[in-house]
C-alpha cells in the first residue's frame, strides 16, 4: 500500500499561481522556475493531470508570461487576494472533480502560494509543492515560506519527483515520453 503522501493524477491538480509578466523578472532563479513550472505542465498533458492558473491583479502586474501561459486552459481566475483558494467556485470545483490533492507551482511563495497552501489545507485538500518550480524576490522568504507550509502540513518535493510519482512505474504506458520530457529538460539545464 503506498504512503499517504504519494501523489495519484487521477486524484491532482496542479494550480499554477500569478506567473505573470510584471512580476516573474524580479524572481530570484526566474529562468529556473519558469522552466521546471513548464516541465511539469507538459508532464499533466501527457498523464492527464487536471491544471488550473490564477492571475493576481493583471491590470497592474500582466498577463502570465507566454512560455507558461501556453501550456495553461484559456480560463484563468483574476483575483486581487492573496489565496487561490478563496476565488469564487475554485475550491468548489476541485472537489466536484475529486481532485484533494493539490500541486502549486508559482509565485510569490510567501505570499499568494503561502496563503493560498494555508487555506487548502485548513479544507482537508493535501498540498504538495515542488520547491524548484516555486519562487519570490528574496531568498529568506522563499525559505521561510516553505517551512511554514511543511509544518502546517504541506509536501515539499520537486518537478521531477512530483512526474515520475504521477508514472508510478517505468511500464507506464507514457513513460517513453515523460523520459523524453525529462531528457530534454536536462539538455536545458547544462
Amino acid at each position: 500500500m503506498p504512503h499517504s503522501t504519494v501523489l495519484d493524477p487521477a486524484e491532482t491538480a496542479v494550480l499554477v499561481v500569478d506567473m505573470q509578466e510584471k512580476l516573474l523578472p524580479k524572481i530570484l532563479n526566474a529562468e529556473a522556475l519558469t522552466r521546471n513550472a513548464a516541465f511539469l505542465l507538459d508532464a499533466t498533458k501527457l498523464l492527464d493531470v487536471h491544471v488550473l492558473a490564477t492571475e493576481q491583479y493583471p491590470k497592474g502586474l500582466g498577463p502570465t508570461v507566454a512560455e507558461i501561459a501556453k501550456r495553461l486552459p484559456e480560463k484563468r481566475a483574476e483575483k486581487t487576494g492573496f489565496s487561490c483558494a478563496r476565488v469564487e467556485g475554485l475550491t468548489d470545483s476541485l472537489r466536484k472533480l475529486d481532485k484533494f490533492r493539490v500541486v502549486l507551482v508559482g509565485i510569490e511563495t510567501h505570499v499568494c502560494v503561502l496563503n493560498t497552501a494555508l487555506d487548502l489545507i485548513a479544507e482537508d485538500f493535501w498540498v504538495y509543492l515542488p520547491v524548484d518550480a516555486l519562487g519570490s524576490r528574496y531568498a529568506i522568504d522563499h525559505d521561510t515560506a516553505l517551512r511554514r507550509m511543511e509544518s502546517a502540513g504541506a509536501v515539499l518535493t520537486t518537478a521531477e519527483t512530483t512526474v515520475f510519482e504521477w508514472l508510478k512505474d517505468a511500464k507506464h504506458p507514457r513513460f517513453k515520453e515523460a523520459s523524453g520530457l525529462v531528457q530534454q529538460r536536462m539538455k536545458e539545464l547544462a
